[in-house]
Order: structure tokens, then sequence, then C-alpha cells
């Protein structure tokens, strides 16, 4: 393909070319050599430079005369013509052979230079890649697509072109230009808030080739020197979270932050240059990538209206001073008249007869092989008796039951390759003479052909039933193991049958196939894809055929027996037209040149023009480029023969270049300028407009050179200004005879369009197709247009086919088109096409890094808008760091020349993009590849923070807007509604409150009243039992606990302990134990032997957090942390005390520890939040007791019920039902390690089964492991009689909100188990008080509702139906427990909120915990997290606060008490919340949509990083996949929370830390990343 070209003026001309003395003075070999270095240049194979130094030294010697001026300044200055200009002399000579300067093919590679060095060499970011990716995307083969080595590049390899264009700007200083950092601050926009802070690199791009590889910390250094000043208007970035704002925040972090105890901090924090704090674990690579992030922001969004409810899109208003047209209304242009002649024949059936009779040995077609030898020619009267033999053949010899196969006007498909059309030719007329109607498509090489599957919907729309072929073709085709030839995915059934003359009959003697007028039944239907990808089928009658025929011979000047090349395919289009159809009329012969011989010798085609001195050729652009590049071998060749050259893609706007460069160097060979004629036409249209040979006299050519920016608006201007982004286009001749032209508007009503009026081309003709087949809808659009003038008027009672061609009509009647419906994208209302913006990629040093012609350039939906993707093949020797540099420099050149941004620029590792039929790239299937995310890039840069400028505008809390309490309170209603709040049962006047209870009392007095009663059941891997507990062995064995305590331990009472054991009835005992003995027993997970880096210092954390100066523990565990591999983790000689208790004494303690008060420390309770912090909560005997109490009554436990646990039993309700529960209320309690699932998945519900357990608890993770790993073994399950139809509750312990989706999956799995699917529930609980809710086995079930997730971003709460859009389903959290109260509270003023509204939820109960334990006395920081209360209302009561988002809603249920029921609804943490563009977002909630974003994400986790949102995704499949994610969720992050993702990581599956709940730690995952820990497969770096 050709690169477009923009000239240097802006004005539209004609332009006769002025003659050039001097050059036709100069010696032969000097004109080649100058035209060689031309070529060189237009290719980007030589510098400006280099290519002005070589020229001058050349003409040195012929021009003396000018000293010192370039030679390539000097040429005459011209005054061009207006558009108005009257119309020239016909007999003007058309052009001479040299051309003026503003037309010349390297202006756009010269704009494309120009316009990048205004950006100095800017530094991108660039992302970070693993390896084996790497590896991976330069493995592939190394031939350039669809070509061999032979004419890859056509460099004469010198000093100048070894050069990286990217030198020119990197000579001058950064200080030159003050806008150096124009590039990322363009990404840079709105408030501090905002997502759309520009994303940041770890790399610099763009360094020129001979810098020293300097590390990327020097590099960034040195451009942060240069924008320093700049950045001091916006507050810097935050890393660490630790700011001013955030110092101050309601809930301040505890204890210690993300693992690293608090009085640590203060050590560890650097200030950067601007002094903001930096946790010095930021690697210094993450440290350089914020430093860039440190500049101006963009200005603010325009104002746009924000609805109460719905976030609106900011609207885009056009720019009032965009050019508008000014031109009078255009008026319907004629070509001349057909001829009329009298030899003319009916029909082109009747010219065959004709010819094949009277000429039978003139040649008809020669066909060449891969060699260029001549391997057969067919005559006119071979081609006459085989297609009659066929037709008979088809007609009387195939039958199916007797019945003949085909009837008259049937379908029929044309399979032939493209080297073998004297097959195909054959073929066709045999159907034509049948009465058959032939529909050519292309050889299905393999079932995956891109588009195939299109095609064999075209077949089965079209009725087809029979496929002919030829025999070498049928051999090649994909077999069953039949034999048969497989059908092809999406294709009817097909007979294929061999038309090669062993199957075909000769007719009888009496039989002549019927040769009738051309009629308006169909001749034939040509196959065309749209922009979407769906094949129609275009139907051609045989009226028209005739008609185009004529017209055809009429405008090129066919006459009997020329010789005629075409190097087109010669199934469709203007290969059909020509080589197949008007050939037959004119009896020309026509040399046919296989695709496959032009891949190999880009020559053949001028040879043969030179060997048969052929007097026409039909080729495209491509051909004639691709034989400049491989002409230097060829001396003796003349094109002299040739009156007319069609190049029949002479209406792509890039043509020109070829055309120009075509001339230029063959002019010397015989080449005649005036023979170049480009032609328009469409598949709907046929032949639209085509150049007349010279002998034609009609106006000499023209040229316009426009303004790229007004014809973004539709409109012709000349660009006098900005001379870089302008296109020149040549004309592609007149309207073809007999028909009639305007120019449309190109949405909406056909209205004419103004002069100056960019359009469609609509034409009237006897000569287009007549519909698409069986899409009458479709058809009535394109092919029955009635353009209407301004006042609403028909112009013509003619129809008018629609051509898809965009363009305008030019003086002196002459056609111009500047782009295809096809390539048509319109950002922003702004129309841009997809032509032009490959151009500009091209001109950035071509062929260096990417495969000239195989750049595909679409555009996606994203966010109600279009995006522009770019996608290219990458050379397999180029550099990562040259891939990358030559990409920011696209997106620089696109930004500069079109004014529109880059949504995504994807590198492919090459031969990786489907192919069209005969090369060229099947966009629609890429863009069909990217959408799915099967396009596997090698590299991809994202520009959302540029592209997308239609995000709401950020919200502002408005100033002085809160309703003061006075308005607010009236008796119990807050702002006209019930207050929120809520409680469970009274527990005050129950009997058991009166004795209050201590829980070493109540294991001594079980062991006394009821010995034998068993109280813990632990099971095994194999679900066999390992080890039991009754009452009085738990006794006996804490007993024997608290005297090693006492004597070997030495320990005084309100000693604290930590209790290091695997999940085990030892644990349980050594709990009792401590509480006899008076000490305060501390759990704590063990150390994994497999990964003691990670999972020990946070066991030495709580040991030295809580203060415990003893651990209890095994013995096995005892030597691990002791271990040589424990000393590589932490200091072991620090451990306190360690006691091993696997062999204890027999001995009974004096007196078990009685404590002074209730309110003393009965346990610390040790557990990392989701957001990395270490809290431990006290609880005191009092609440302990209080705690199983409420379980107690909610679940209704008693000695006689059993109960099953699937929890660990460290802290929270795992601890309190694992060690507490059992012995308060007696009931027997089965413990299954949770760790035990991952050997034996079904042990817990076997467990279940098996006890006929009513009452279980599980976690999140338990329950996933079980629908992942059991979901399709249910059956088997069922065979070893495993039943859950005995479970009436099973609880989810969660600190979150529920996860509605993986309980319904777990209901809906195991429902064939017999499981209830109202069984399922879910539990809250948090740090101050670790038991809020519990479904229990009373009350009505738990509730869903379902929420606006527009209004839950502005913390509103809006109820909506079911499948509404952005729709989240809320699943209550259980019911609020005896004893507890439950109010909503606003987050900011401290006041109650009413019913439904969002608030934090604020919990008053006995068993809450009553403080936090820390090692540094900062409980005065957290206090009101346990004790505060309303600013108005109930002043009186003490609350402690959640730190979660939630609400309270009174439902029509009833609950036990008869009161109606309130249901709890818990929405998040507010720690983990994301304040974004002023709102606040849930991680979970951007996070599934990512994970549904691609079938190979398998979890997702994101945090913030200096406001930009950062997605982590897990892949599961292969690395290859990696970079096909980074669109996908910046996508579906845009679309459904327009939110712009700054950073994309992919990393291994495993890599996101998750707790023993099932909860992400986001917070771990953003240390790791911020040091760099992570090791990624991938980084991108949004820009």
């Amino acid at each position: 393909m050709i690169m477009a070209e923009r000239g240097s003026t802006g004005l539209l001309m004609l332009m006769p070319e002025p003659s050039t003395a001097v050059a036709r003075t100069l010696p032969a070999e000097v004109r080649e050599k100058l035209a060689e270095l031309e070529l060189e240049l237009s290719e980007g194979d030589i510098t400006q430079k280099g290519y002005e130094k070589k020229r001058g030294k050349l003409l040195a010697p012929y021009i003396p005369q000018v000293q010192g001026v370039d030679p390539s300044l000097q040429i005459e200055h011209r005054i061009p013509s207006q558009v108005n200009a009257a119309g020239h002399k016909h007999n003007k000579s058309r052009v001479t052979n040299s051309r003026d300067e503003r037309f010349r093919s390297d202006l756009h590679t010269e704009a494309v230079q120009a316009a990048l060095a205004k950006y100095k060499e800017r530094k991108m970011p660039m992302p970070s890649k693993r390896r084996s990716v790497l590896v991976q995307s330069s493995v592939e083969a190394c031939t350039p697509p669809g070509t061999t080595h032979t004419y890859t590049s056509s460099a004469s390899e010198d000093e100048g072109s070894l050069r990286r264009q990217g030198q020119i700007s990197s000579s001058s200083p950064y200080q030159s230009h003050p806008r150096v950092e124009h590039w990322f601050n363009k990404v840079l926009q709105g408030s501090s808030t905002s997502s759309s802070a520009s994303s940041t690199s770890s790399h610099p791009g763009g360094r020129s080739h001979h810098a020293t590889s300097s590390s990327a910390a020097t590099v960034l250094a040195d451009l942060m020197s240069h924008t320093h000043n700049d950045t001091n208007n916006s507050a810097p970035p935050d890393v660490t979270g630790l700011s001013e704002r955030s110092l101050h925040v309601e809930r301040p972090q505890v204890s210690s932050v993300r693992g690293i105890p608090c009085g640590y901090m203060n050590t560890s924090v650097m200030e950067t240059a601007d002094g903001v704090p930096v946790n010095s674990r930021v690697s210094s690579k993450i440290q350089q990538l914020l430093n860039t992030l440190k500049r101006p922001k963009r200005p603010p969004l325009p104002e746009f209206f924000v609805d109460d409810f719905e976030e609106l899109l900011d609207v885009q208003h056009p720019d009032p001073d965009q050019p508008k047209p000014e031109g009078g209304e255009m008026r319907p242009l004629d070509g001349e008249p057909l001829e009329v002649m009298s030899n003319w024949p009916s029909s082109l059936l009747a010219s065959l007869q004709h010819w094949g009779t009277t000429q039978p040995k003139s040649p008809c077609l020669t066909a060449l092989d891969n060699a260029g030898k001549a391997v057969y020619t067919l005559a006119y009267g071979k081609l006459w008796t085989r297609s009659v033999k066929l037709a008979y053949t088809l007609l009387n010899k195939l039958s199916s039951r007797s019945e003949p196969l085909l009837r008259p006007g049937d379908r029929v498909a044309l399979v032939f390759p493209n080297n073998d059309p004297v097959m195909f030719m054959v073929a066709f007329y045999g159907c034509l003479l049948a009465e058959l109607v032939p529909v050519p498509i292309e050889v299905p090489l393999t079932r995956k052909d891109a588009g195939s599957q299109q095609v064999g919907f075209l077949l089965g729309s079209c009725g087809v039933t029979l496929a002919l072929t030829s025999d070498a073709c049928q051999k090649g085709l994909p077999k069953a193991q039949t034999g048969e030839v497989v059908t092809f995915k999406g294709w009817p059934r097909l007979l294929w049958f061999v038309t090669d003359g062993k199957h075909v009959v000769k007719p009888p003697k009496e039989w002549y196939p019927p040769i009738r007028d051309a009629s308006n039944d169909i001749a034939y239907i040509e196959y065309k894809s749209s922009k979407e990808g769906c094949t129609m089928g275009i139907t051609v009658s045989h009226s028209s055929m005739l008609a185009h025929c004529h017209a055809l011979t009429q405008a090129c000047g066919y006459t009997e027996g020329e010789i005629i090349t075409n190097v087109l395919d010669f199934k469709r289009d203007a290969g059909l037209w020509h080589g197949v159809l008007t050939s037959v009329m004119n009896r020309l012969h026509v040399i046919s040149i296989p695709y496959s011989l032009m891949k190999v010798n880009p020559l053949s085609w001028i040879q043969k023009v030179h060997t048969y001195k052929a007097r026409v050729a039909v080729v495209k652009s491509r051909d004639m480029h691709w034989s400049l590049l491989a002409q230097r071998e060829q001396r003796d060749i003349s094109l002299s023969s040739l009156r007319i050259l069609i190049v029949a893609d002479g209406a792509n706007p890039w043509s020109i270049s070829s055309c120009d460069a075509f001339l230029n160097v063959f002019q010397s060979r015989g080449l005649r300028p005036e023979v170049i004629c480009p032609c328009a036409s469409s598949s709907e249209a046929m032949t639209v407009a085509l150049r007349r040979p010279p002998e034609m006299s009609v106006p000499p050519p023209g040229k316009a050179v426009l303004s790229m920016s007004a014809l973004s608006y539709g409109v012709i201007r000349v660009d006098t200004e900005e001379k870089l982004s302008v296109l020149a286009v040549q004309d592609v001749g007149q309207v073809m005879p007999g028909a009639q032209v305007c120019v449309v508007r190109v949405e909406g009503t056909p209205y004419l369009c103004q002069m100056d009026e960019i359009g469609e081309i609509c034409i009237s003709s006897s000569t287009t197709g007549i519909s698409y087949y069986g899409l009458p809808g479709m058809t009535k659009n394109v092919f029955e247009t009635i353009p209407v003038t301004s006042l609403g008027t028909p112009i013509s009672d003619r129809a008018f086919t629609r051509t898809s061609l965009l363009g305008f009509i030019g003086p002196d009647n002459l056609v111009f088109v500047v782009g295809k419906m096809d390539g048509l994208m319109v950002v922003t209302s702004r129309r841009h096409n997809a032509d032009d913006v490959v151009a500009t990629a091209l001109a950035v040093e071509p062929m260096k890094f990417v495969y000239r012609g195989r750049i595909a350039v679409f555009s996606v939906s994203v966010l109600h808008d279009e995006r522009i993707v770019v996608v290219a093949e990458q050379r397999p020797d180029a550099s990562e760091e040259d891939s990358f540099q030559w990409m920011s420099r696209v997106l620089q050149a696109i930004d500069s020349i079109h004014q529109v941004g880059v949504y995504c620029l994807a590198l492919v590792p090459a031969n990786t993009l489907p192919k069209a039929p005969l090369g060229g790239i099947h966009i629609s299937e890429t863009k069909q590849r990217f959408l799915e995310g099967a396009l596997h890039p090698c590299n991809v840069l994202m520009c959302p923070h540029t592209c997308v400028t239609n995000l709401p505008k950020p919200r502002q809390k408005q100033p002085g807007t809160e309703v003061g309490p006075a308005s607010m309170m009236v008796g119990n209603l807050v702002a006209g509604k019930r207050m929120a709040q809520a409680s469970g049962r009274d527990v005050s006047q129950l009997e058991d409150t009166e004795q209050f209870l201590y829980m070493q009392d109540v294991l001594q007095w079980r062991a006394q009243a009821t010995p034998d009663h068993p109280l813990f059941l632990l099971l095994n891997a194999k679900g066999t039992v390992s080890s039991t507990a009754s009452c009085v062995q738990l006794h006996k064995r804490a007993e024997r606990v608290a005297v090693a305590l006492m004597e070997r331990g030495r320990l005084n009472t309100g000693d604290h302990v930590a209790l290091v054991y695997p999940p085990g009835i030892d644990l349980i005992a050594t709990f009792y134990g401590c509480l006899y003995a008076g000490c305060v027993p501390v759990t704590v997970r063990p150390p994994h032997p497999q990964n003691l880096t990670t999972t020990l210092p946070t066991v030495k954390m709580i040991v030295e957090v809580s203060k415990s100066v003893c651990i209890l523990t095994t013995q096995a565990i005892l030597k691990l942390l002791k271990s040589k591999e424990a000393a590589a983790a932490v200091d072991i000689k620090s451990w306190p005390l360690i006691l091993d208790t696997d062999d204890l004494p027999r001995k009974r303690i004096p007196q078990v520890h009685k404590p002074h008060a209730p309110d003393m420390l009965a346990y610390l309770d040790f557990s990392v939040s989701t957001t990395g912090i270490l809290a431990g909560v006290k609880m005191s005997h009092v609440a302990t007791s209080a705690l199983c109490r409420s379980i107690k009554l909610q679940c209704e436990l008693y000695p006689s019920r059993q109960i099953a646990i699937c929890l660990d039993p460290y802290c929270g309700l795992g601890l309190a039902l694992w060690c507490l529960c059992s012995v308060y209320s007696g009931h027997q309690s089965i413990l299954v390690p949770p760790l035990e699932l991952e050997s034996n998945a079904s042990l817990w519900l076997s467990a279940v089964s098996q006890y006929k357990v009513r009452v279980t608890f599980c976690s999140y993770s338990v329950m996933e492991m079980c629908t992942k790993g059991l979901g399709s073994q249910t059956e088997a399950l069922r065979l070893r009689n495993v039943n859950l139809a005995c479970v009436r509750t099973c609880m989810v312990v969660a600190e979150e909100r529920p996860r509605n989706s993986l309980t319904q999956s777990f209901s809906t799995i195991f429902k064939d188990l017999g499981l209830s699917t109202r069984a399922v529930s879910t539990t809250f609980g948090c740090r101050v008080n670790v038991a809020v809710c519990l479904q229990g086995t009373a009350g009505p079930d738990p509730t869903t509702v379902y929420l606006d997730m527009k209004a839950l971003r502005h913390d509103r709460v809006r109820l909506v139906e079911k499948g509404s859009p952005h729709s989240l389903a809320l699943m209550e959290s259980g019911k609020i427990l005896p004893g507890v109260k439950v109010i909503i509270a606003n987050t900011e003023t401290k006041g109650p909120l009413g019913d439904s509204h969002l608030g934090e939820i604020w919990v008053s109960s006995p068993h809450s915990a009553s403080g936090y334990y820390t090692v540094y006395g900062e409980e005065a920081l957290h206090a009101d997290h346990f004790s505060t209360r309303l600013s108005f209302g109930d002043t009186h009561t003490v609350w402690a606060r959640t730190g979660y988002l939630g609400f309270l809603r009174r439902t029509e249920l009833t609950d036990a008490s008869g009161e109606r029921h309130d249901a709890l609804y818990v929405i998040g943490s507010l720690d983990e919340t994301l304040e974004l563009r002023g709102m606040r977002y849930h991680p979970i909630d951007i996070e599934i949509s990512v994970i549904r974003a691609h079938k190979s994400i398998a979890e997702c986790a994101v945090f913030t990083w200096t406001n930009l949102l950062v997605v982590v995704v897990e892949l599961e499949g292969s690395e290859q996949e990696a970079l096909d994610l980074v669109a996908l969720v910046t996508n579906v992050v845009l679309e459904e929370h327009y939110l712009i993702v700054g950073v994309v990581v992919v990393v291994d599956p495993g890599v996101i830390p998750i707790n023993s709940r099932g909860e992400k730690q986001r917070m771990h995952l953003r240390d790791g990343f911020l040091a760099d820990q992570l090791d990624p497969i991938y980084v991108a770096y949004n820009m």
C-alpha cells in the first residue's frame, strides 16, 4: 500500500507541470540515480539531509551558476489557479515529465518529521515486560508478510540511512522548547482527585540510537530538571497515603501499617524533592515514574449539567470556530452520452458466441505460472465450446433422485484459485449459458479463514448447494475422514463439482444454449465485505453487465484485439469487469498476472507489458509501488506500447504518490505521463469515474491540496497557515458515459452538498448493481436513494446508488475522492479517514519497525464515542525500545497532523494479522480479535487520558449543603424518613444474665456435671476423626497447660501468651490453660513451612506487638521457629520463652484463677485487615460471655446439637465458634480445618452429610474451593450418599459485603444434593464487634435488593429493579444478634440518617471489644472507634464505629417477635474505598467488571496510587494473552465506571494475596507493586 501524501501548500489547484529543460539535458544515468534517490527518500530509507547531500553531489557539475544554494530549492515560483478558475483548453498538453514541488511524494514524510521535531524527543513511559514475553514476540517468521526478501527494502544503506530520524530533534537542547512537557501535560486533567492523571513510565522511550544506554533514572532525572519549575501549581501527588488530608481522616490507620509496627514507620519515610513523604520501600523505578507525574494538570472540562441521580457524559459542544461550507448548492453532473453503435451485441453471451464461432483461433486469455511463463492460452473458440459443454453438463448430468439438481436462476458458487483464470472464465460463462447465477468466492484454505464464516452465511442466504472448482483446487481443500471436502464453519452443505475436461460431457448436436437479449434477470452476484465484517452479495443484472461493458469500452477507448495486462483479482471488481467481461465484448487478449507471481517478482506485469507490447494495463497503486522497489535490476524494458494504465484504486487518496513515483522512474523507459488513468469504483456502483486516455481530448488532470483540519469537518479548504497537515489528492477523471453523479450529505436525509462540502458520491446509471441479495431494507437505502435539494425537492425521478466514496466535484467537472465510507471514523463529531492515519503512521520512519501495508486502523466505540485503534505488524528484528519509540512518535505525529488522539496502538508479531484474500489486512476480523482479546500483541500503548474527553465532570462536594440538626430531627424521623436504627432480640430480661459466667468456670462446671459429654471432634483430610475432647478431657488438658505456664514459664497473672498451633484441640486446650493460669491468650496462625519468608514475620510481629512473654506451641513448630530457614527471615534470638506442650506432666492445678472484675482482659484477637493493617482488639470476660450468649440464642445451640465449623480458629467469629461457643452452650462442634480441603475438597460437605448437621459455618474461601473443586462432581458425591437436605442454615463468616454470585453458585450446584436454596446466608462482623449479624435458625429468609451503582458512587442508595443496567445485587448480611443495636450515621457530621440512606454502620452491644491493643499506647487516637456518640438525636448511647458503609431498610417481613423486620445491608469497608473524580468507588465493583472482561482473567485487584487507578489481573492462560488484557480492562472500566485506568499490571495466578477469610489484601499488593516485587508478566502505563 502506498502512503498518503500531504503537499506543502494549501490550494485546490489544477497543475499543468512545468517544463524542465535542465532535467532533459542531464545524462540518463544521472536522471536514473536521481529517481532512485527520490524513491529512497519517499520510502524513508534515507534522511532528508542525506538526500539533499547526495542530490547536491549529483547535480553539482550541471548547475555551476547558482553557488551555495540547495539544488532542491531551485524551482520556479508559480501562481496556482483558483478553485473557480475558468476551464482549461482541452487541447492543452497534459503534463510534461517533471513534477511540481508541492506534489512531491516525500512531502508527507517531511510533514511528519517536522511535526515530530516539534516534540523534541519527548519521554514516554515504556511498559515493562517479562523476558519470556519478549522472546515469544520475536520468534515468529522472519519473512515479511506476503513478500519475499527480494524487495522488502530498497535501502542502499549508507551513513544517512543508518541514523534514526529522531536524531534531527535530539540535537536541540530542552531549553529551546519551553513546553517540552506538552505531551505529558495533555494527559493530566482535572482536579487532584481525578483518576485522569497521567500514567507514568518505567523506561524512557524515544532515545536516539547513538545515545548511551544510561539508566532510566538518569534520563528521567534529566527530564525532571527541565520541568521542575512547572510543577508548583498542582498539589504534589501522595504516594503513601500519608498526606495531611489522610492524617486527619475519621479512621486513622491502626496499630501497625501494612505489616510494619507503627513505631517503625517514622524511620522509613523519606522525602522526594517536593517534600512529599515517600515510603522507602517504594522502588526507585516506581519513584521515577511518580516524579514524571508532577506537572500541571489539564484545565478542567467545560461545565455541564449533572442530574440528581444520573451522571451525564460531558456533551462535546461543536467548536464555534469550525469551518462551515460556504459555497452554493452543487448541481448533478452528467457524463457524456453512451454512443449508439449499430453492431453492438444484444448481450454479452451473444458477443461470446460471435467471437467463439467467427474468430475461434483468436487468443482470449493467457495464464502464467509462478515463474512468469505462459502455461496456457485460451482461444475464443475454446472458451465458447468449453463453456457450452459445462452448461450442458450442469443442466443435464447433475441430478438428485431423478430430479435435475439445478434449474435456471439457481445460484452456484465458483471456487477457483487466483492463479487459474482459465478455469474460472470457463465456469463463469458456462453458468451464464446455463442461465445459472455464478457467485465467485475465495478458496477457503482452512476452516478458520478470516471472514470465511461470513462468506458461508452469504452462500447459505443465496441458497447455494453446488460449488464449481478445478481438479487441482479440489485436491488442496481440507477433507473429512470420508474423503469429502469438509463443511467449513458457517457454510451450508455443498456438493463440489470439478469442471475439468474429463468431468464434462459433450452436448448432442441438436442442443444449443439459449442466447437471450440482456434482461433485468440476475447475471452474477459479487461478494463484498462491509466495515463491520458482514459479507453481502451484490446482484448484477444482464442488462447492467452489458451497459457497464459498453461504458467501459467507450471510456477506455477499447478496440478489437487489443492486448491487456491484468494484475487484479479476476473474480471481482475491476479485475472481473475489464479482464473477464469487457474483454470478451471487444475480443481483447488478456494477460492475467497472478498475485503469487507478483509476490515473487513484482516487476512481472511490467515485463509482460514489454514482452506482449500490451496497450492496456489494469493495476492497483500497490503493484506500482512494488515494481518501484524491484526495478533496479531491469534495464531493458519499455512501456512505450501502453496507451492507458488504469489505476483501479485511484480513489485511494494515497495513490497519487505511487503514480508520481512510478512516472518518475519509468518515464525514462517510455512511459508517457498522460497514459496514467486513475479510476474510482465501488462494488455497488461499479465504475463511477475514470480519467480518459489522452486520445479523447479531455481536460488535463487535476491535483488538489486540501486542509486536513477542514476535511475533518467535511469542508474543502485551502490551508495557508499549517503547511504540515494537508492532503494532496489527484482527480479520478470524468463521470462514466451515460451516468449522472451528485454528492450528498453522509448522514440523515440525502441533501445535496454545497460546492465546498465533502459528501458521499451517488450515481444514477444503467451500469450499477441492482440490490443486496436477500436484504431489501439495505437495498432501498443504498440502491434506491433519492437525493433532494436544500428545499427537500427530489433532484430527479431516477433512483441513485450510493457509492460509499467520499469526495467532491472539482473544476473542469473532474471527480475527486478523499476517502471511503468504510474507512470513515467519526471521533467527537469530526471525520477522519483510516487511510490517512495509516499514511501518517507509515511516514514515521517507514519500514524500519513495521511492515508497509501491514497496518490496520479502525475505530471502536467506547463510552459513547468512537476511539481510534492502530494495529501494525512489527519486524522480528525490531528491539523493544525501538518499537516503543516508534509507537510514541506515531502517536505524536497523528496528534499533530490530524489533531486527534489515538486510543490504542498495538504491535503484533510478523505474519499474525488476519489476511484478506489478496494480501492486505482483513480489517473487520482484526477489529473483532481486538475486541475479543484474541489479537495477542507484543507491544501495546493505550492513551485513554488524551482521548477520552467526555467523562462526567468530577463531582465536587458543595459547601454549606449539610442540613442542620434542627431541621432534620423530628422525633424518630430524619429528613422526613424513619430513622435508620434496628436491634436484635432484647436480652436484658433473660434469666441467665443474672449469673455472669466466666468461660473457665463454665468449663469446670461442665467437667463435673457432664464429664463424658463430647464437645469437639476434629476431622483429618480423609474424613476420619483424628482427635476428640469431652468436657473432662478438655478440663484436664487445660490444667496441665496452666501448671506448665506457672512452673516452667514462671508467668504472672495478666501475662500475655502466644498460642502458635495448627487448627486442632491443642489450641482449644491451651486457650483454657491460659485462662486457668490467669494469663491472656493470643491465638497466632503458625508459619507455613514452605513459605517461611512471608509468613514468619507476621508471627514475629504479632508476638512482639501483643507483648507476649511466652510462646506455647508443638515440638515440630518449635523446631521450625528456631531453624536456619527461620533465621533468614527473622531474628530468632529475640523470641521470648518457647514451651512445647506435647508431653506435659499430669498435674492438677491448685486453684483456677478468678479475675478481679468482669471487664478484665480475657483474650487478645489479632487480625490483618484487608487494608494491610494489623489490629489487635481486647476482649474482656464480660464481652466474651455476652458474645457466646448471643450466638447461643440466635442459633438455638444446646448440648444435644451438633454444628460443623470449617473456619480458621485464629481471629474474629472463627475463634469464638472454635474455642468458646461449644464450652458455653455445650453443643458438639465438628471441626474441619480449611487447609485439609486443599487435598480433599469434599471433606466439609461429606462431614455435614455424615453427621446430619443442621447448622454449619464456613468462609468464602471454603465456599469457593467447593464451588470450583466439586462443581462437576455432584453426581459422584450423590453416589457416595452425600445428602445436604439436613442443613437448615449454612452461614458464611465474613467481614465484607456478601458475595452474591458465589453464594448463588454454591446453592445452585449443591441443590442436586438436597441443599435448600434458602439455607445459605452470610454473617457480618468487624474488628470492633466480631459478630453484628448472623442469620441463625429462626426469622425470615435473607432478602436481596438491587442498587443503582451510579447513585452508590455519590453515597446514595437508589433501589432499582432486578436486571436494570448498572445494578448491583446486594444480599442482607444476616439477622442482627440479640443484644445488638445498630444505627446508620453520616460519615462526616456523625448525625443519624434515615431509612435506606447510606452511612457508616455503628453498633452498640455488650460483646463489642473494649479497644485496640497496641504497643505504643496510641489508644487515644482510636478511642472513638469504640466509644463515640451521635452529634444530635440520642447523644447518650455509646456506640462503636465499624468502619463499614451500609444502610438499614425496613422490609415487609415480620421477625420472630412479630415486629416488621429491619434488614442490614453492608456495602463495604470505608478504609478500602477509592476516592476518584470526587466519587466513592468500592474496589470489588471494579474488580467484578474486570473479571468479566476476558475468560483468562482469573482474579483481579485494584488500588490507587497517586490518583491513578492501578488494576492488577491474574492471567490464567498463555503469556501471549497478557497484552490483550490491557485494552479490554481499560475499556470495561471506562464503560461501566467512567474511570480511566492508569496502570494495568498482568501477573501470574496466585500473586494477589488473599487472607484466610478469602479477602484480598490490596494494600500488601500495592506495597509489592511499589517495591517492584510482583514479577509481573507485563505492566502497561496508560497515557
